[in-house]
C-alpha cells in the first residue's frame, strides 16, 4: 500500500480510488481560457489537473485560475527553478519537476524548502525522452533499471532536504517498457505513484497504447493517479480514462453502455442507435446502471439481460429488457425514445 499524500482537497495512495488527471494545453497566462477549459475537464470527471508554468505570466496567472475551478492545480515545472518558487507563493496545490532539469542541488533545495512551508506535494517527473546522459551512458538507452534509478535518485534528492510529502512517476512512449519500469518502481518505493503512457498519440493510437498499458498496471494495484496523454481535446483523456477504470471494476461513475459488434444476422441500425445511445447517456452523469444494446437473437436478450437495461433488437423491431425481465416489445423507432423515459424515470423505477 502507498503512502497518502493530500493534494488540495483530494487525497490519493493508501489504497483509494484512482484518481484521474489531466493537462491543460491553453496559454496558462490566459487565465480565461484556462479556467474554461478546466471548467470543461471538470465537468468530464477531471480530479486533478495540471498547467504549464513556463514565464513569469503564466505564474501571475494562477491566483485567477485558482480562484474559479474546484479541483486541485498542478504546475509543471521545466528548467527555471523560479517558476516553481512562483507557483508555490500563488497558490498552486502540487508541483512536478524533474529535479535533473532545473539547475543544481541548491536550486532543488529551495524548492524543497518553500513546498515544505506551504506543505505542497512535489511529484518527481522522469521522462524516457529526458533521462540523464550518465545513465544513458552507462546503460546504453533507456531501459526500466534507468528510468527507475533515475526517479528514485530524484527522490532522494528530495529527501536528503528533508521533505517526503513525494509523488513518483515515469514515462514512456514505449508500452513494454512503460510496464516493466513501472513494476520495477512499484516494488522499490512506497510514494504514490502518477501512471501514463507519454505521447502515447492522437486519439484512435492514444487510446489503444493507454488501455493495453495502463490496463495492465492498474490490473495487478500499481497507480494511484493516471492520466491517459493524448493529442487533441483534453477531455477526451478523461472520457478514456474513466472507460479503462470503469472496464477493471475499479469505477462505477456514469453509464456504461455495452452493445455487439453487428454481423449478418443484424436487421436494425445498430450503429447508429450505439451512437446515438452513447450521446444520450451523457445526460444523466449521476446513473451508475449498464445499458446494452444489441442487435440480434443470438446473444442479444442473454447480454441485455444481465445489464440493468437494454434493447435486444430483431427484425426492425425488439424487446426493452429491464433488470433482467423483458418490459414490452417495441418497433426500431422507439427505440431511442423508451431508453431515453426508463433513464429519465431510473430513480423512481429502478
Amino acid at each position: 500500500m502507498t503512502k497518502e499524500i493530500q493534494i488540495g482537497n483530494r487525497i490519493i495512495g493508501g489504497g483509494r480510488p484512482v484518481a484521474i488527471q489531466s493537462m491543460t494545453n491553453t496559454k496558462t497566462a490566459d487565465a480565461e481560457a484556462t479556467v474554461r477549459q478546466i471548467l470543461a475537464l471538470e465537468k468530464a470527471g477531471c480530479e486533478i489537473v495540471r498547467v504549464t508554468v513556463n514565464d513569469a505570466a503564466a505564474a501571475a496567472a494562477i491566483p485567477k485560475i485558482r480562484e474559479k475551478i474546484h479541483i486541485p492545480l498542478v504546475a509543471d515545472i521545466h528548467f527555471d527553478y523560479r517558476m516553481a518558487l512562483e507557483a508555490i507563493k500563488n497558490g498552486v496545490d502540487k508541483i512536478r519537476i524533474n529535479p535533473g532539469n532545473i539547475g543544481g542541488r541548491e536550486r532543488v533545495k529551495c524548492v524543497v524548502d518553500a513546498a515544505a512551508k506551504k506543505n505542497i506535494p512535489i511529484r518527481v517527473g522522469v521522462n524516457g525522452g529526458s533521462l540523464e546522459k550518465a545513465l544513458l551512458d552507462r546503460y546504453g538507452k533507456v531501459t526500466p533499471e534507468a528510468l527507475v534509478e533515475s526517479a528514485l535518485r530524484q527522490v532522494k534528492e528530495i529527501e536528503d532536504c528533508g521533505y517526503d510529502k513525494i509523488v513518483v512517476s515515469i514515462k514512456s512512449s514505449n508500452v513494454p517498457l512503460s510496464i516493466a519500469a513501472h513494476k520495477l518502481l512499484a516494488k522499490a518505493t512506497a510514494y504514490p505513484l502518477h501512471i501514463g503512457i507519454t505521447e502515447a498519440g492522437t486519439l484512435y493510437s492514444g487510446n489503444i497504447k493507454s488501455a493495453v498499458g495502463l490496463g495492465i498496471l492498474l490490473y495487478e494495484g500499481i497507480g494511484d493517479t493516471m492520466r491517459v496523454s493524448l493529442t487533441g481535446d483534453p477531455t477526451e483523456e478523461i472520457k478514456s480514462a474513466k472507460t479503462i477504470l470503469r472496464s477493471l471494476g475499479l469505477r462505477r461513475e456514469g453509464i456504461e453502455v455495452i452493445s455487439c459488434p453487428t454481423c449478418g444476422r443484424t436487421n436494425i441500425d445498430l450503429i447508429g442507435l450505439a451512437g446515438q445511445v452513447e450521446e444520450m447517456v451523457k445526460d444523466f452523469p449521476q446513473l451508475q446502471i449498464k445499458v446494452a444494446v444489441m442487435g440480434c437473437v443470438v446473444n442479444g436478450p442473454g447480454e441485455a439481460k444481465e445489464a440493468d437495461l437494454g434493447i435486444a433488437g430483431g427484425n426492425r423491431e425488439g424487446v426493452l429488457i429491464k433488470k433482467g425481465q423483458i418490459i414490452r416489445k417495441l418497433k426500431e423507432s422507439e427505440f431511442l425514445p423508451a431508453l431515453r423515459y426508463e433513464l429519465e424515470h431510473w430513480k423512481d423505477n429502478g
